[in-house]
């Protein structure tokens, strides 16, 4: 795996994802045995399922020859994993005044946990970009990021305020579907879904495209 990294160039990154999540670990468990409080150590799950769609990608890029069942089987994994990444943000709900421990604690607890699952997604897009560079065009690949960060965001509304996981998809696809397409089919009655899917989707595309200004700058 290590040498994989090397040769793909993104060791550095797999080393700093490495020791972002140690951080943000460790101030959960200080938190935890400060207060004997739990309410933040399931920010550890979240953190795990935003890892998963980059594990997926780096599989992508590390690899690169797979069947066509088998590459397919891969990105479905990833897409329907993808908005684990910037669910974490929605976690920044939980931060209320409390007597202790402070609040300035807790904020830079949730920080950097959504800063984390933010990185792990927009990493893992970076790199699915790079395997569609193989085979399309660049504005074509730019377009479907640009919907995908959108979905990822309608993928956050069913998660926060619906309560579907991603691996429901596979056990309950049927009720699934049929709330997405009661919310398709009368948008006026789910101004909440619209709102977060526009406007976190264009948080994301904004965020997204600020990542990658900064990386292509010599």
């Amino acid at each position: 795996m290590i040498d994989g990294l090397k040769k793909s160039g993104t060791l550095n990154i797999a080393i700093f994802f490495t020791f972002s999540s140690i951080f943000c670990f460790t101030m959960s468990i200080v938190r935890y045995v400060a207060t004997d409080k739990t309410v933040f150590l399931s920010l550890n799950w979240n953190l795990f399922l935003a890892f998963i769609p980059w594990l997926v990608s780096m599989i992508l890029i590390i690899k690169r020859k797979f069947s066509n069942t088998s590459l397919v089987v891969l990105l479905f994994t990833w897409l329907i994993f993808f908005p684990n990444a910037p669910y974490i943000l929605t976690d920044l709900f939980h931060l209320t005044h409390r007597r202790f421990p402070p609040i300035w604690y807790d904020l830079i607890l949730l920080l950097s946990y959504a800063w984390t699952g933010l990185m792990f997604g927009f990493i893992s897009l970076i790199n699915i970009e790079t395997i569609l560079n193989e085979k399309l065009n660049k504005r074509i690949i730019d377009l479907i990021s640009t919907i995908l960060l959108f979905v990822a965001s309608f993928g956050i509304y069913m998660g926060r305020y619906l309560r579907w996981n991603s691996w429901d998809i596979i056990s309950k696809p049927f009720e699934i579907f049929s709330d997405i397409l009661e919310i398709l089919a009368s948008p006026f009655n789910y101004p909440r879904a619209w709102g977060v899917t526009i406007l976190m989707g264009l948080m994301l595309n904004m965020m997204y495209l600020s990542i990658k200004l900064l990386k292509g700058k010599k």
